[in-house]
Formats: structure tokens, C-alpha cells, sequence
């Protein structure tokens, strides 16, 4: 081989290596953008945490003391119209009576 065809495979090699360095380099520049980059959040809402164990035992604890009452309260109000309907019947009856003795 002669000293000129060494020298053009030389050159061919010398440039196929500029050009990687040169892609090389370009990668470790964008990486380095990305990293300098602040990581921002998609959403810019405030996000509140979830609720934690304690809490769902404390609306659940609520729930069912809530519930209890509303039956208790429910309860009372059916003994207090069956009441009334029995002294109104009652009253009747007593009326009726009265009425017949009166005559």
C-alpha cells in the first residue's frame, strides 16, 4: 500500500470519529439541559393528602352513632302518634258514654 493510500483511509477514519464525537457531544449537552431543567408537576393544584385510617374509623363511628339516633328517634315519634290515637279513642269512647248517660 502506498504512503497515499494511507493517508485518504486515514482522513475517511479521522472524520468518521469527528463525526461521533461531534454526536457524543450533542447527547451530553441535551442531558445536561434535562438535568438543569426543575421537574415541575403536571397539575398545579394544592393536592390534598387522602384521608387516613382515623379518619375513615371516625366518619364511620359517626355514620352508625348518627343512624342510631335517627332510629331511636324514629321510634319515639311512633310510640308518641300511637299514643295520641289511643287517648283520642279513648276520649271518644268517654264522650260517647257521657253522652249516652246524659240523656
Amino acid at each position: 500500500m502506498s504512503d497515499l493510500e494511507k493517508a485518504a483511509r486515514d482522513a475517511v477514519e479521522a472524520a468518521d470519529n469527528t463525526q461521533m464525537v461531534q454526536q457524543i457531544a450533542a447527547i451530553l449537552a441535551a442531558q445536561q439541559l434535562l438535568n438543569q431543567q426543575p421537574q415541575q408537576p403536571a397539575c398545579q393544584h394544592q393536592q390534598r393528602p387522602g384521608r387516613s385510617a382515623g379518619e375513615w374509623l371516625g366518619i364511620g363511628a359517626a355514620a352508625c352513632v348518627g343512624g342510631i339516633g335517627i332510629a331511636f328517634a324514629s321510634i319515639a315519634i311512633a310510640i308518641g302518634a300511637m299514643s295520641v290515637a289511643i287517648l283520642a279513642l279513648v276520649l271518644r269512647s268517654m264522650w260517647a258514654d257521657f253522652q249516652r248517660k246524659g240523656r
